[in-house]
């Protein structure tokens, strides 16, 4: 019952921001409307094919480094197999009402695939996780510097510039102590250890993690990344190429884009990437004719659409496996209730 007001909740302020960004776009400020420009004028479809290409390319990169990974920790997992535990999570990260996280599935899988690696799969979705938020910052803050979006006359802008050169380097300091000497670690590990019954699978799980150290899976793994970030910040801008309507340039989009993807840590199927998004349309100036009110809100909405259509591509994975995927979600939601 609880899970299930908790779900309707996430759904209920997910619809108002979708709702409140569609009735502000849609004021008729400066008589422009950009649903009656999206419905009447010309679209390019090459573009916006190019877009689609761009963000599955990114999507499978995330499958591969997950599997690198995974790999990593001496799990014997195929190629194969790991693409479709991917294509599994990925579609239940997509799940408007949310029944169980991505991430969590991925575990599960992974561990019904390989038993007796508990802590090790989900060490590798967490690193995976962790991997690419820290990414998206240093990709945010070199492009913020390269394009001086810090020098927006906006005191917002202006904020979030600096908030994001913050985390970048705080984080940094973080995963340099996690990622230290054993010394330095062993005396946090130790009293976690010892707390009843959550202690000494979280005291694993770390030393699962800490597995992650070496340079060469650190240097690859995040190499990968940058690549990920940067094809999903191509995608958008041709996304907002291939819509009627001024837009922000290429290196503006590194920013804007993963400091937008930046919003997916709050717990809600859809709307603060897309509020995000549309605040920046509305408030990076351009060359040429003033951003139309809604811009951003379109692209958020296209881009969403090309994760669906992305997510529909693994068609052949889900096909046949309702048994496993009733079994998954089973063990994945114990697995919440546990935690």
């Amino acid at each position: 019952m609880k899970k299930t007001l908790v779900t309707l909740l996430k759904v209920s302020v997910s619809a108002a921001i979708i709702g409140y960004l569609i009735y502000d776009a849609t004021r008729g400020e400066g008589n422009v409307n950009v649903f009656d420009n999206l419905v009447r004028q010309q679209k390019r479809w090459g573009m916006l094919a190019a877009a689609w290409a761009a963000c599955f390319a990114a999507v499978l990169l995330t499958f591969i480094r997950w599997w690198f990974l995974v790999r990593t920790l001496d799990i014997p997992c195929r190629f194969s197999t790991a693409i479709r535990i991917s294509f599994w999570g990925y579609l239940f990260n997509l799940a408007p009402l949310g029944i169980v996280g991505g991430d969590l599935v991925k575990a599960v899988m992974l561990d019904r695939e390989h038993p007796q690696n508990r802590a090790k799969a989900l060490a590798s979705v967490l690193v995976d996780r962790v991997i690419g938020l820290y990414i998206l910052f240093i990709v945010a803050s070199t492009a913020i510097l390269l394009s001086g979006f810090q020098r927006i006359e906006v005191p917002d802008i202006k904020n979030i510039c600096w908030a994001t050169h913050a985390i970048t380097v705080l984080g940094g300091l973080g995963l340099a102590f996690f990622m230290g000497p054993e010394a330095w670690v062993g005396k946090v590990l130790e009293p976690i250890g010892r707390i009843p019954r959550a202690g000494p699978p979280l005291k694993s799980l770390i030393h699962a993690v800490r597995m992650f150290r070496r340079p060469r899976v650190l240097i690859v793994s995040s190499i990968m990344t940058v690549g990920v970030h940067g094809l999903f910040a191509v995608g958008c801008y041709l996304i907002a190429c291939g819509l009627p309507g001024n837009h922000p340039d290429l290196l503006q989009h590194f920013v804007i884009m993963p400091l937008s993807a930046a919003m997916q840590v709050i717990p809600l199927p859809v709307g603060p990437t897309e509020a995000a998004l549309d605040y920046f349309y509305a408030n990076v100036p351009v060359a040429g004719p003033a951003i139309a009110k809604g811009q951003g809100l379109v692209v958020s909405l296209v881009y969403r659409l090309i994760t669906v259509l992305i997510a529909a591509s693994g068609a052949f994975y889900y096909v046949g496996n309702r048994r496993e995927l009733a079994e998954v979600i089973h063990d994945a939601e114990r697995e919440e209730t546990v935690a």
